[in-house]
């Protein structure tokens, strides 16, 4: 009796760690993700507060850039956030950007591009938007170079669907 209830304990115990998920989003790599050009129509104003890990180079002179947006289609894209000259991406340092775009409601998706060479780990990115509520993406990781990379938590909508970079 005690071997078959050792027995289900294992068993229980190796079947609850293969069933096991995360569930904190982790960032993912979007080779069809799609720039939406023609809506960067700068009726809003949004603050973009990036955090570059204390693990991530010195500095980083790759370019730069971030596309954001909501459930519904509105997308804010800002094609060079770097500049080299102001130090920006240091590691252990923490940069504020103002990027105008259209209105949109909550976002719910955000993804970075790096083209270079030098690298570039981020620990989170924070977006506050005019009426919504400010949302932190914990990346966490090192952003690839030259593909889109990072999140999209809306749930089966749309978060980009025309033209692409």
């Amino acid at each position: 009796m005690k071997a078959a209830v050792t027995f289900l304990l294992h068993f229980a115990f190796i079947f609850s760690t293969i069933q096991a998920r995360s569930i904190i989003p982790q960032p993912k790599a979007l080779r069809s993700f799609k720039v939406n050009n023609t809506q960067n129509v700068g009726s809003c104003s949004f603050s973009v507060s990036i955090t570059t890990s204390c693990s991530s180079p010195r500095y980083t002179r790759d370019q730069i850039s971030i596309a954001f947006g909501d459930a519904y289609g509105y997308q804010v894209y800002a094609p060079r956030i770097d500049n080299p000259r102001s130090r920006a991406f240091e590691s252990c340092s923490t940069d504020t950007f103002q990027i105008s775009g259209p209105c949109t409601y909550q976002i719910c998706y955000v993804y970075l591009y790096r083209s270079g060479y030098d690298g570039w780990l981020v620990d989170t990115v924070t977006i506050y938007g005019h009426n919504t509520k400010a949302v932190t993406f914990y990346y966490n990781a090192y952003i690839p170079s030259d593909v889109w990379f990072g999140f999209n938590l809306c749930h089966g909508a749309s978060a980009s669907s025309t033209s692409s970079m």
